[in-house]
């Protein structure tokens, strides 16, 4: 009988079907994924993909960007309690009150925001382009939704610009201390220590590189550094262990796990794609607005 991952491939191809997996997602997932990486890498392929069907897995708002960005495709989402806790801190009532408080200038919504979210901001970013993206408004004052910690992060990276911030935040993220930081770097006096920026601005001050993912996993690859200590969540570590054995890659704590991004499983692609079940809409005025927001953010 053939094992989960053919069938899957056998689908796939059968159903001109691609994969999209970020690399929170359980490592496992990344035997049939046809791309794997961050936000705004998954947001590229979801545009430029020629399949009649995307598979996101991820969380909702990732499902929801790519049914923007491509919506004569068929876009599933293995399950679909796989929510951002983040993206459920600010709804549309919640953003008009947000910036009604600041008039006459820029809203800049994180990826990690509903179509309804994107729909009333004026450009996207994700954490890989947050800076080069409010520094391309040339605004001496903008919005940020709803990461205030990442937003806050941008307005240190730029001279004269202040960042209004909602009070949003990554719960998982949220969880790294400096202390965190402080005891690891005693522990591993010669490990680079490697952060998100959606970690708490304390804890970003202290590490010794701040990127995306992506940028994360590519300053391991390139370091000629043997021993590096991740404060993010743990599938980049998953995956740094598979790709680079020749060194050795400590999580900040064992718990920076972000329960949502580990909840779809190799069983539930093949269910979503075989039954193309879990079919993501989106209203298409909510739609037409929320992707100029997207779209002017890939233009940058």
């Amino acid at each position: 009988m053939k094992n989960i991952i053919e069938q899957i491939n056998e689908l796939k191809k059968e159903k001109n079907a691609v994969i999209l997996a970020h690399c929170y997602q359980n490592v496992e997932i990344d035997n049939v994924a046809d791309y794997v990486g961050d936000s705004l890498y998954l947001s590229r392929q979801a545009a430029q993909t020629d399949a009649d069907i995307i598979v996101f897995a991820g969380v909702y708002f990732m499902a929801q960007t790519a049914k923007l960005l491509s919506p004569n495709k068929k876009v599933l989402l293995p399950v679909m309690e796989s929510g951002c806790r983040m993206a459920d801190m600010i709804n549309l009532q919640q953003l008009r009150d947000f910036k009604s408080k600041y008039k006459n200038m820029p809203t800049v919504c994180y990826v990690n925001s509903t179509a309804e979210v994107k729909s009333e901001c004026d450009i996207c970013c994700t954490s890989s382009n947050a800076v080069k993206i409010v520094n391309s408004l040339n605004a001496k004052e903008i919005m940020f939704v709803p990461d205030t910690y990442l937003g806050k992060y941008v307005e240190t990276q730029l001279e004269d610009v202040t960042v209004h911030t909602y009070p949003g935040f990554c719960p998982t993220h949220l969880q790294i201390r400096p202390d965190d930081i402080i005891n690891a770097r005693k522990k591993y006096p010669n490990a680079p220590i490697l952060a998100h920026p959606e970690c708490h601005n304390e804890v970003v001050k202290l590490a010794d590189f701040v990127g995306s993912t992506t940028a994360i996993m590519k300053f391991a690859q390139e370091s000629n550094k043997k021993q590096f200590v991740i404060a993010t969540e743990k599938g980049v570590v998953d995956r740094l262990k598979r790709d680079y054995p020749d060194k050795e890659f400590i999580l900040i704590k064992e718990n920076i796990i972000c329960p949502n991004m580990k909840f779809n499983t190799l069983g539930d692609i093949y269910n979503t794609l075989k039954n193309e079940t879990n079919e993501i809409t989106v209203d298409k005025e909510i739609a037409k607005k929320a992707v100029i927001c997207i779209n002017r953010m890939l233009e940058v």
